[in-house]
């Protein structure tokens, strides 16, 4: 008798302990974390974005202004030794940035312009409406992360094409069992360099901004090396007046003959 009362009060205290994770869906983790920083329709009801910011890289500090608009376009003006130079950015309908040797612009590839199209209707986050898009969200289960209890989200989004091939774009979320906000971002690398290494961010230090909440802190890295990027945030402007110009390719001037 006392090995039965024995095993009922474990299996209770079982229960007990998965009874948070069984109460919970991705959808219900993801519709509580959007409320949490603000509410889905007024992410929605943003038309853009402007992010003042500092990255520190290999003991460089690089600002960073960080343009998002609703329509799609984007850039990531960065500033190197009294230099700027563009990264990621699309004007509607060319995606180019600054070639980082001879810091001139260049066009993306077709390949890299056609993935980058498809992420379009994130804006401002690609959780909101994630099912509308066409998306699956899944819970894997609780993970400690970085010395926090989490809730792992797999996010499944349109294939991407590299190198002619189709390949999946998923990224997992981590978030807080608290707080219901991601902690952490991870993805594999499909391309350059780094492929097929997993990228890990992670955010802290949630501000709030016009009502909204705002990572302010961001730790961009991959997983199993040492070094990172620390990001931080300054100040993150909603609904910026932008002119057309910040984001245009800058079209080679025209060249005077002589007669």
């Amino acid at each position: 008798m006392k090995k039965v009362k024995l095993f009922v009060a474990l299996f209770t205290v079982i229960v007990m302990a998965m009874a948070p994770l069984q109460g919970q869906t991705a959808d219900e983790i993801i519709t509580t974390y959007l409320e949490n920083i603000g509410g889905a329709e007024q992410l929605k009801a943003l038309d853009g974005i402007k992010i003042n910011a500092k990255l520190n890289q290999m003991g460089m500090e690089l600002p960073l202004e960080i343009y998002q608009m609703k329509d799609g376009r984007t850039t990531t003006i960065i500033t190197v030794q009294g230099m700027t130079m563009r990264d990621q950015t699309f004007d509607g309908e060319t995606f180019w940035g600054s070639n980082q040797m001879t810091m001139q612009p260049e066009k993306k590839d077709a390949e890299t312009t056609a993935n980058f199209k498809l992420n379009l209707n994130d804006f401002p986050d690609a959780l909101i409406d994630y099912k509308e898009k066409g998306y699956t969200a899944e819970l894997l289960g609780t993970e400690t992360f970085d010395g926090t209890e989490t809730f792992k989200v797999k996010l499944i989004k349109e294939p991407h094409t590299v190198d002619g091939a189709e390949v999946p774009d998923v990224t997992f979320y981590y978030f807080d069992t608290e707080d219901f906000v991601p902690i952490a971002m991870t993805m594999e690398v499909k391309s350059g360099p780094g492929k097929g290494m997993v990228q890990k961010i992670t955010y802290s230090d949630y501000q709030e901004v016009d009502g909204l909440y705002f990572a302010f802190s961001w730790n961009i890295g991959v997983e199993g090396q040492p070094q990172s990027a620390p990001l931080t945030i300054e100040s993150i402007e909603l609904n910026p007046i932008v002119e057309d110009s910040t984001f245009a390719f800058p079209e080679p001037a025209a060249v005077e003959t002589k007669n």
